[in-house]
């Protein structure tokens, strides 16, 4: 049985390539670019109290996205 660490080292997110290529978006960086903006234009609809627009917007937006990559 191979430990934690063993695998991480054997997957280390993409078993086909040693390293990601250049410009690459991964997950890691995604998340790191889409949670700090989802989080201010968060807390700018609560304190403006826009929140219902802020989160219809965000539901339509996710709904053109997943109708468009259909």
């Amino acid at each position: 049985m191979r430990s934690v660490a063993e695998c991480e080292f054997l997957m280390p997110g993409s078993p086909y390539l040693d390293k990601p290529p250049k410009g690459l978006l991964t997950w890691p960086r995604l998340i790191m670019i889409v949670l700090p903006t989802f989080t201010a234009i968060t807390a700018v609809a609560i304190w403006q109290g826009l929140l219902l627009l802020w989160l219809g917007t965000f539901t339509a937006a996710v709904f053109v996205a997943a109708y468009i990559r259909r």
